[in-house]
């Protein structure tokens, strides 16, 4: 589904990420972790067109994206959160998740202009969208409430419900419980574990390792850039590179926020 090729990024003579090449199978949750500076912020950042990259390529269902923008990237298949959660704190949240559909809706300029048919069909298609994913993710209790009225972790679930209002074919989900409380963290588990169960691709990244180990069938540290490891988290666990470098010690804490 998702494959990088010879990944690279440098910031003056710092090497962020150096020549990374992973891919992510249809269907699969893929965790993505690493100590601090380890390079997967910088990853994710590049795939999803918020970076520029230095080197490499990536491919979406075969498809080549590298270099372009953001939005087109969003629109070929690859939606992302991220770490800061943000929300339109005065609309609904209903409003919310359909702003997010708007990239996407085909509807142009002209038709929304003179509100005629195809805008009237487009509204309709996002606001069923959206209120099957509040429900989905548990708020659809709160459809017609601002934003502003929402916890941080009730904001976690609105930003996975609007990376996924385009049907994307995979997810790249930026530390989605980085800041939460264990009922919310398990309550966010459930709710990617549900999504993918109806066959939404997902990548990972966050620093809380149990919530990793738990949840994806595979894993890919990063350590100075570099992959040390790629694989299903028992033989992750066990990895000695990656007791080195990440898990021994104070780093397996699953609430080491330092990573």
């Amino acid at each position: 589904m998702l494959e990088v090729r010879d990944l690279s990024k440098h910031y003056l003579g710092l090497t962020a990420v150096d020549a990374l090449s992973f891919s992510v199978g249809a269907g699969e949750v893929v965790g993505l972790i690493g100590p601090n500076g380890s390079g997967k912020s910088t990853t994710i950042d590049c795939v999803s067109g918020f970076q520029p990259a230095d080197a490499g390529r990536w491919f979406l269902s075969g498809v080549e994206l590298t270099g372009m923008a953001a939005h087109r990237i969003a629109k070929a298949g690859i939606t992302r959160t991220f770490q800061t959660v943000r929300a339109y704190d005065e609309m609904t949240l209903l409003e919310n998740l359909c702003v997010a559909l708007q990239e996407n809706d085909g509807v142009g300029w002209w038709a929304s202009l003179v509100r005629g048919a195809a805008l009237r069909r487009a509204e309709a298609a996002a606001t069923g969208r959206a209120l099957d994913l509040l429900a989905t993710v548990g708020l659809a209790d709160y459809a017609h409430a601002p934003a502003a009225i929402l916890s941080y972790g009730q904001r976690k679930l609105l930003a996975i419900a609007a990376s996924m209002m385009a049907r994307p074919k995979v997810v790249v989900l930026d530390e989605p419980v980085a800041g939460v409380n264990p009922t919310m963290i398990r309550r966010i588990e459930a709710v990617i574990r549900k999504l993918n169960d109806e066959g939404v691709t997902l990548v990972i990244v966050e620093h809380n390792v149990d919530f990793i180990m738990n949840l994806c069938g595979r894993v890919v540290v990063l350590e100075s850039g570099r992959k040390i490891a790629d694989g299903p988290p028992a033989l992750i666990r066990s990895d000695p590179r990656v007791l080195a470098a990440y898990l021994g010690g104070a780093g397996a804490r699953s609430d080491d926020a330092d990573g």
